[in-house]
């Protein structure tokens, strides 16, 4: 089967000027256009026409496909696990509209709702505040045959708190020193983690905070927090880098995904997760499960990323 290496196309700049919408070609089809999508070379005729960029054109009907085959493997993986009881928790963690949401969206789009769960907890109430800090996402943990999924999770407390001023001083190092013991308990009571950590920079992030705003489908997505993530972004960083440092164990590792480029890291998060668990069938995927090292990989202390 021949592969084929899937990347974004780059924005092209246009030579005419921004003030000429009025003498833009219309996208929409008439009967004549369609009449004409007779051959390939009729489709790029008419894309070239209407002023569309096949390269992007191209990339999404890629996109599309790889992502439904790999969507198959879920399905197989999901069906491993319910049937042989196997705990499964994904973690995503990653800066203010880094993509976490989006990610976890494609790869529950297809599996069984009833043996999978998306996490995303509120802040905490006032009893929960006076609780054990892990005992609020232990009642969240995947049950025997459950794949369970957090859009952030107990690492809030290790980035997003100290940095907004939402514990103390003491409850950070707390933190830091419990969480490697508490994986390890996971681990050896059976549960498979993978924790993500989605990179975007800093560029990036602010694009995506405009789109939002002028998107009255992704109002929902606003908030206060969202507004100080770009005037705290060193701070975020300092506390990113002493997580990584002190929570990235061999049972438990960090894996870092270039998420700038959404719809790549989409499909190499997928990928990375078929590809580290074993599952039926798997042998007959017909799709590469060997993720892209340069999008997704474990974290190490030498590699770049893209929100340093």
């Amino acid at each position: 089967m021949k592969e084929v290496v899937l990347k974004e196309p780059t924005k092209a700049t246009s030579a005419k000027p921004t003030n000429g919408q009025a003498n833009k070609p219309s996208t929409k089809l008439t009967a004549r256009d369609l009449a004409s999508l007779n051959s390939t070379g009729g489709i790029k005729k008419l894309l070239k026409q209407k002023e569309i960029n096949l390269d992007k054109v191209l990339f999404n009907m890629n996109y599309e496909e790889e992502l439904e085959r790999l969507q198959v493997e879920l399905v197989k993986l999901q069906r491993d696990v319910q049937l042989n009881g196997r705990r499964v928790a994904i973690l995503f963690e990653g800066r203010d509209a880094a993509g976490k949401g989006g990610n976890i969206r494609r790869f529950i789009e297809h599996l069984n709702p009833r043996t999978q769960r998306v996490v995303a907890l509120n802040k905490p109430t006032e009893i929960e505040k006076g609780q054990w800090y892990f005992q609020r996402y232990i009642n969240t943990l995947p049950n025997p045959g459950e794949i369970t999924f957090y859009d952030r999770s107990w690492y809030n407390r290790a980035v997003v708190e100290p940095v907004m001023g939402f514990c103390t001083k003491n409850q950070y190092n707390k933190f830091l020193l419990q969480v490697p013991e508490f994986e390890h308990m996971l681990y050896e009571d059976g549960v498979e983690i993978i924790k993500f950590w989605l990179s975007i920079s800093k560029e990036e992030q602010k694009r995506r905070f405009d789109s939002r705003k002028g998107n009255p489908l992704k109002q929902w997505k606003i908030s206060p927090i969202d507004e100080k993530a770009q005037e705290h972004w060193d701070d975020y960083t300092k506390y990113k880098k002493e997580m990584f440092a002190r929570t990235h164990t061999s049972y438990s590792p960090w894996i870092i995904v270039e998420a700038n480029k959404k719809k790549q890291a989409r499909l190499e998060t997928i990928r990375f997760v078929l590809n580290h668990f074993n599952y039926e069938g798997k042998d007959t995927a017909k799709i590469s499960l060997l993720p892209d090292p340069d999008i997704a990989r474990r974290f190490h202390r030498s590699s770049p990323s893209s929100d340093y």
